[in-house]
């Protein structure tokens, strides 16, 4: 008789591993405004927590905006970057 490979299922915290989070920083060029307005057209965030993520940036000097898989959140790096945002993807 032949065994066969089961893969086994991924649990919650095998997924975390995979998962990565745009990082927004806080810079001195860009209007508060203009941050909250790019997070809630880009990472369709309500305005109420894009103000928030806003003040963490301003206070901590970065904020994890969006959580996801790379490749969910590549454009969405790649448009705020094309705004002028500081940010990066981190695992």
């Amino acid at each position: 008789m032949v065994k066969e490979k089961v893969k086994p299922v991924e649990h919650q915290d095998d997924l975390a591993q995979h998962l990565s989070q745009l990082i927004l920083f806080n810079d001195d060029v860009n209007s508060f405004d203009f941050v909250i307005e790019t997070l809630v057209e880009i990472c369709k965030h309500d305005p109420m927590q894009a103000e928030q993520c806003a003040w963490i940036a301003h206070y901590k000097g970065k904020c994890a905006v969006k959580e996801g898989s790379f490749q969910e959140l590549k454009p969405l790096h790649d448009a705020m970057s094309k705004r002028g945002l500081t940010v990066s993807l981190e695992k």
